[in-house]
């Protein structure tokens, strides 16, 4: 049987990370997440992280030899060029990540968090794509609430995210899903989303 693989994806504070929770509890549903695979990727020793060193310096590393990513923010958050650099060193790894873990896993649904998923071109990765998403309005104040940010810092943080629009995300989407409401409506659209696939357990893991 062809594994069902979604790809979840919205923006910054839209409801990725609650989505993503509730379909590893309540499905048990395999998880494989971009953002760990990307801080896998600048580890301790690995080539990417040489590769940072060499072209920001020293300054780049903490002083045990890990990144300082507070200092790779400050450089990329307005550097659309620097930022472009670093996704394009770290983006082929992460992919390969992707593949390896879909290749080794048994479970017939698998569940790619992927924020930059069309960014990042890894939308041929996945079977189906699912966008969270909610007003800017209730993201910029999720985000302030979240990361304890004034409104011009969360929106500056919005704005420096290299995404497309909420809009062109959901243009291509399979499924949307919309977190504008309560945290009740937006469960039960990822309950209709799954079926009715879920109610065979050799879906899951």
């Amino acid at each position: 049987m062809t594994k069902r693989i979604i790809g979840l994806t919205g923006g910054i504070a839209t409801g990725k990370t609650t989505v993503t929770n509730y379909l590893a509890s309540a499905y048990n549903l395999p998880i494989l997440d971009a953002d760990i695979y990307a801080r896998e990727a600048v580890s301790l020793g690995s080539p990417i992280l040489g590769a940072i060193a060499q072209r920001y310096g020293e300054q780049i590393l903490l002083p045990n030899g890990s990144l300082n990513r507070q200092k790779l923010g400050e450089i990329i958050f307005n550097r659309q060029d620097e930022r472009n650099w670093i996704e394009n060193l770290i983006h082929p790894d992460v992919r390969d990540r992707f593949l390896k873990a879909i290749a080794q896993s048994n479970s017939q649904i698998l569940v790619l968090v992927v924020p930059l998923l069309f960014e990042a071109g890894m939308t041929d990765l996945v079977t189906e794509i699912w966008v969270v998403r909610c007003s800017q309005e209730q993201q910029l104040q999720r985000l302030i609430q979240r990361n304890h940010l004034n409104r011009e810092q969360a929106q500056a943080r919005i704005n420096s995210q290299n995404q497309l629009s909420i809009e062109e995300k959901v243009a291509h989407a399979d499924v949307i899903l919309d977190n504008s409401s309560t945290l009740e409506v937006l469960l039960e659209q990822v309950d209709v989303a799954l079926k009715p696939e879920v109610g065979n357990s050799s879906y899951l893991s």
